[in-house]
């Protein structure tokens, strides 16, 4: 038999080489614009109105780029940023010209969603390295954002608005123009002492010019929020050390529940809070106490047909900030090390997922040096005796050194365990520890971009095979597109606190598309895909489990509309039995048999600018040993600015041939999202699915009384789908409030 450890390990070490002499290689990408910022000594007022005299005296940041629908010209409704700075604050200037006063927004709530409505962002790289930045954003009503950029803003994964921080701003309206004020205090940032100047761009959305522009010049095939192109904002003095107040964010929750199935009822009120004390001007601890999330949104439902976990997003505010130090090592898809959203999650006696009380824990975060970042994570959740659940201390720390420019070596060391002696937990459940290194390569044009990592698990008489590593190499220019990802997971490769959804794989996913940019056309680009997956299993003398050849053709079209079709070849090696459908007493698909389907898709997506607007993607062909008909669509609807209607919808028809089961899936998620003012906010959120026997109702009230301080009044209530019998119900009443002392 192949000695597969082996050949895995010196493949890996090949390509960090590789990855290694690539960064030599490229060149650095060079700053075209700067302005200078002014210090100031005269407060400014936040009222959207830039009628201070010192505001003539400010330089500017003009002359933006156009993004779409070309990249070779600049922007024809041009904007202007100016920004001044005292000991405090650093205020922030706009004037946006448009072609009227027709604006698109989705509605008056904070952390609005960008791509589809009139706004403008402001990211700053505080470190100048290229790979963070904190991201504000306004719209034209006033309504504001805030965010963080990580992983150089190479994807989606490195950019959340869930972070929140205080600082104030808003905009007037006029004839062929809006103007707008922020005032952003120095401590809402994270920077080196005694710095000069900040890395810096600005990207804007206008619908009714259907055009998106930035300050500085970014081609089309990166990201519009890439950290790639940036200019830099000239401070007229260093900036000095800053004291950040002590946040304290108390809260009382009062709530009561019934669970309808056991018949139980309770009413409770908690207490407890978060403290965020700021260390330096680049080091942050956050400390709960009882921490209650109560609040967060529920998740969004999803139809899984696989055999596999589905990763949800992290909601909770506590994980948020810098939560690319912690979470971005290993592979996303099939090999991360550590996902938060673990922690708080448990399994009870019938295997069904619970909320896992967490005690309390602290949460160290932030830049030690200019080059270097360390991150510590420690948690303490409850036992649970009635349920057979473990307290366990969850531990993790993680340091990230920036090499070679915007490239980085990461450290991480992960620690699970219980500290008691539980009569249900078995031995090798008493502690799980994980170690690793990862090599990640963002080269300073972002033409490639890579990652390398060896991970090792330990536990109670755990197996040999307890690596897991990967390497990933992707190649991004105007016409041509690959990348090469490889992943090897061990049969005996674990983390409890990760994402891992199999192991015993050795894995290859390779992509390549070309791309075509066509002028005058109604399309702004099209492209055709190649995107095949191999699948191997090492213990079974690296049988063949899986592959996936897909191909695509995706546009783009000068209306923001886009088409797509993709094509499917798939093979699934069962080494179990497999029920796909679901169902109670169904009849499962052998294993220890391989399975050939093929599908095609057909996906269009209207102009999202449109206050009505949808998406709709029908799927036909083979599954398994049967076949199916899928169809994916939404549609949104806004009565601008104060209602936003959406509806999601997820249809699959399963055949099975006999004595197999067939099934019609059902997953229909309606949602309204009311915003009466910039302060108070109603949404609530139906989800029936009939996979999960589930017709959920979520409704959550939300008054901000004071900045970022709130009273929620939450309602859930659940019923099984067949019967239509109550399942599960309960209403919260609470209350945080964030203080700076």
């Amino acid at each position: 038999m192949v000695d597969y450890q082996t050949f895995t390990i010196m493949t890996k070490y090949l390509s960090t080489l590789v990855l290694i002499l690539l960064c030599f290689s490229l060149n650095a990408q060079t700053n075209e614009k700067s302005f200078v910022v002014k210090q100031i000594t005269t407060e400014i007022t936040p009222d959207g109105i830039l009628d201070e005299p010192i505001w003539t005296k400010a330089d500017k940041a003009d002359e933006f780029w156009q993004y779409f629908p070309l990249d070779t010209i600049q922007s024809k409704k041009q904007s202007e940023i100016k920004m001044l700075y005292d000991d405090k604050n650093l205020y922030v200037g706009i004037t946006i010209k448009t072609a009227g006063q027709d604006y698109s927004i989705q509605s008056l709530k904070r952390d609005f969603r960008a791509g589809n409505s009139d706004n403008i962002t402001l990211l700053f790289d505080t470190f100048n390295d290229g790979n963070n930045a904190f991201l504000f954003g306004i719209n034209p009503y006033g309504v504001r954002r805030e965010g963080l950029v990580s992983g150089g803003g190479l994807n989606l994964n490195g950019f959340t608005i869930s972070w929140d921080v205080k600082w104030r701003g808003d905009s007037k309206i006029y004839d062929g123009y809006y103007t707008a004020e922020m005032v952003i205090p120095l401590t809402a940032f994270k920077f080196k002492e005694g710095e000069t100047k900040w890395r810096f761009n600005s990207y804007r959305f206008d619908t009714q010019s259907n055009e998106n522009s930035t300050w500085m010049n970014i081609p089309q095939n990166q990201n519009i929020y890439g950290l790639t192109f940036m200019g830099d904002m000239i401070f007229e003095k260093p900036l000095g050390k800053y004291r950040t107040p002590l946040t304290v964010i108390p809260y009382v929750n009062m709530g009561s529940e019934k669970d309808f199935e056991l018949n139980a009822s309770d009413t409770k009120i908690n207490v407890g809070g978060d403290a965020k004390i700021a260390i330096g001007n680049s080091m942050n601890l956050d400390v709960t106490v009882n921490p209650d999330f109560s609040q967060v949104e529920v998740d969004n439902q999803i139809t899984n047909l696989t055999r596999f976990e589905v990763s949800l997003p992290e909601k909770r505010q506590f994980f948020i900030d810098n939560s690319d130090l912690f979470g971005s090592f290993g592979g996303g898809r099939d090999a991360n090390p550590f996902f938060s959203r673990r922690i708080g999650i448990a399994k009870d006696t019938a295997d069904n997922t619970i909320e896992n009380k967490i005690i309390g824990g602290v949460r160290l975060s932030g830049k030690v040096t200019k080059e270097l970042r360390l991150g510590f994570l420690n948690l303490q959740t409850a036992e649970d005796l009635d349920e057979n659940i473990a307290s366990n201390n969850n531990t993790m720390l993680a340091l990230q050194q920036n090499v070679f420019g915007r490239s980085n070596i990461g450290m991480f060391f992960i620690n699970r365990q219980t500290f008691k002696d539980y009569d249900f937990q078995d031995d090798e459940d008493r502690y799980n520890r994980v170690a690793g290194i990862d090599y990640n390569l963002i080269s300073n044009n972002n033409v490639w971009n890579g990652k390398f990592y060896l991970h090792k698990s330990f536990a109670h008489n755990a197996g040999k095979a307890n690596l897991s590593s990967g390497a990933f190499m992707q190649y991004n220019s105007r016409k041509w597109n690959f990348f090469e990802d490889m992943v090897y997971i061990g049969e005996d490769f674990r983390s409890d606190l990760g994402f891992v959804r199999r192991t015993d794989i050795f894995k290859t996913a390779t992509m390549v598309e070309r791309v075509f940019w066509p002028e005058n056309s109604a399309l702004q680009s099209h492209s055709f895909q190649f995107f095949p997956v191999l699948t191997w299993s090492p213990e079974n003398d690296f049988l063949h489990t899986d592959y996936d050849l897909n191909g695509a053709w995706e546009s783009k079209f000068n209306d923001q509309s886009e088409i797509n079709v993709s094509y499917s070849h798939s093979y699934t090696y069962l080494f179990d039995d497999f029920d796909p459908t679901g169902l109670d007493d169904a009849t499962p698909l052998p294993g220890m048999l391989g399975y050939h389907y093929n599908f095609v898709s057909l996906e269009y997506q209207s102009d999202s600018r449109k206050r009505f607007a949808y998406s709709i993607e029908p799927t036909m062909g083979s599954f398994f040993n049967g076949d199916r008909f899928s169809v994916e669509a939404e549609m949104y609807l806004r009565f601008q600015p104060k209602v936003y209607l959406s509806l999601a919808m997820n249809y699959d028809k399963i055949s099975l041939p006999e004595p197999y089961s067939s099934v019609d899936i059902w997953l229909i998620s309606p949602k309204i999202d009311v915003t009466f003012s910039k302060s108070m906010f109603w949404s609530t959120l139906v989800q029936y699915s009939n996979q999960r026997d589930n017709l959920g109702f979520n409704s959550r009230l939300q008054w901000r009384f004071a900045p970022l301080s709130d009273l929620f009044i939450v309602y859930n209530d659940n019923y099984f789908v067949n019967s239509f019998e109550p399942k599960y119900r309960s209403i919260n009443l609470k209350l945080t409030y964030w203080l700076n002392i």
